[in-house]
């Protein structure tokens, strides 16, 4: 049997083949879909010594199936504007797998999306859903609707459109959507109603990210941010530094960015950056997290407005530029590839330590490479992102169970969550010859999980 060198390891050509051909496959039956492309090659990447070591998911074609969505769903949204104009956008919600349970994922809002996007963050979901050790599936959703500059009543009259047909596709048991960007409280308490009006009785369950009055889970809107900062703590910790003393640099300033800040100012680190879609603003004295929370969340505003009330921090035009700022911590929580290679140079030549993905898949393929030949700690979105949906799936057990816990027993199950994600992918990693390597890691150990449970449930 011929062999061929994948950096330092070595693989049979029979396997390298076979990866190959499925994402050749991929390729040619979603053309361009560059973010489901990207994706579905990081995931392959990890795979070789999985295969090598297990040829029957070869056998069993697991490969092939878990790349293909169990359901993709397109519709129409036509609402009316607040001048009683007609406007139509597309919806989408993509129910890739539910070997391991329910299809679990959030729904984002924003003119970037198409069908590309929500397969990307699918098909993610999958195995960061699996890390979490809780028994959700994967899937995604959204639309192309752009909530910025909208009324409320705009709002509420897209969202009601929007649920009447994703109703048809959803249920406690079947795919239990929740927010992204884009969607937060506000319209997931239009989501809800709209559901319970159309199908009478009071489904808890079918929702997550709701308002705490009626269903919520306190800790929700904390535990994207707060987990990226655990996660990233618990790697940090075993190579001898902490957040403690270190400086932190956030992109974006929505809520996985906001609640990272304040964790890893509550561990002792000072945050000397932030930033939105406009631009970043620099504190050299740290972050002062109450005027942030303030411009977005209670008043709507640009991170702009901060240096009106701290005259000594600067701000600047184009988000893409606070990667330029040297720093000891670097958690991108705004967007997908908003870390490429030159900025990855860029951090690395600055002094970077390490880097927590707080966002779904912020770093290009090219950046990662940059981060690992130099020895900086990595922490992969599917893993170091996976608080919210590990919330998600504890408010739907107190949905289930009729029951309401504390911010403290919630804040606790995710810390827990969050350190059985990163042992894992530690021990995954080990395990299959690529030590330190959380990508490779987190990628199997959620792989593995759901191959095993598609073989146990046959061919379907």
């Amino acid at each position: 049997m011929k062999t061929l060198e994948k950096g330092n390891k070595t693989y049979t050509e029979d396997v390298q083949a076979y990866v190959s051909e499925v994402y050749e496959t991929v390729k040619r039956r979603n053309p361009n879909e560059s973010e489901f492309h990207q994706a579905v090659k990081e995931v392959f990447d990890s795979l070789l010594p999985v295969f090598e070591k297990h040829p029957q998911y070869i056998k069993q074609a697991v490969l092939e199936r878990i790349v293909e969505p169990e359901r993709i769903i397109s519709f129409r949204v036509p609402w009316v504007d607040d001048q009683g104009n007609v406007q139509v956008n597309r919806g989408f919600r993509v129910q890739f797998n539910s070997a391991l349970g329910p299809y679990k994922g959030g729904l984002r809002f924003h003119p970037s999306v198409n069908a590309s996007i929500i397969k990307f963050l699918g098909f993610e979901q999958i195995f960061k859903n699996a890390l979490t050790g809780q028994p959700i599936g994967g899937g995604k959703g959204g639309s192309d609707f752009d909530p910025k500059g909208k009324s409320d009543g705009e709002i509420m009259r897209f969202t009601q459109s929007f649920m009447s047909e994703l109703s048809k596709y959803i249920g406690p048991d079947t795919d239990v959507p929740a927010g992204d960007i884009g969607v937060g409280a506000k319209e997931i308490g239009y989501m809800f109603g709209q559901y319970k009006k159309m199908r009478g009785g009071f489904q808890a369950g079918v929702l997550t990210g709701k308002g705490i009055d009626y269903g919520g889970s306190l800790a929700r809107k904390e535990a994207t941010g707060y987990g990226t900062v655990y996660f990233v703590e618990e790697m940090i910790k075993e190579n001898g530094f902490s957040f403690a003393g270190s400086t932190v640099v956030v992109s974006g300033s929505g809520n996985v960015s906001i609640y990272a800040m304040e964790k890893a100012m509550q561990l002792g680190a000072k945050v000397i950056a932030c930033s939105d879609s406009s631009g970043y603003v620099y504190d050299k004295n740290g972050i002062d997290l109450s005027t942030v929370k303030r411009l977005k969340e209670v008043e709507g505003k640009r991170i702009s407005e901060y240096v009106n009330e701290h005259p000594h921090a600067h701000y600047f035009q184009g988000c893409a530029g606070i990667w330029s700022v040297p720093c000891d911590i670097a958690l991108p929580c705004a967007t997908q590839n908003e870390i490429d290679e030159t900025a990855a140079k860029i951090l690395v030549s600055n002094g970077v330590k390490a880097v927590g993905e707080g966002a779904n898949m912020p770093s290009t393929l090219e950046a990662v490479k940059v981060f690992q030949k130099h020895d900086v700690l990595f922490a992969p979105a599917k893993a170091a992102n996976a608080g919210g949906v590990s919330v998600s799936a504890l408010e739907m057990a107190q949905n289930s169970a009729r029951l309401a816990w504390t911010f403290a027993e919630v804040d606790g199950k995710l810390q827990e969550i969050m350190k059985n994600i990163y042992r894992e992918s530690k021990e995954a990693a080990a395990d299959y010859d690529a030590p330190g390597n959380l990508v490779v890691g987190a990628n199997i150990a959620g792989f593995v999980k759901v191959a095993d449970a598609m073989i146990a449930h046959g061919v379907i």
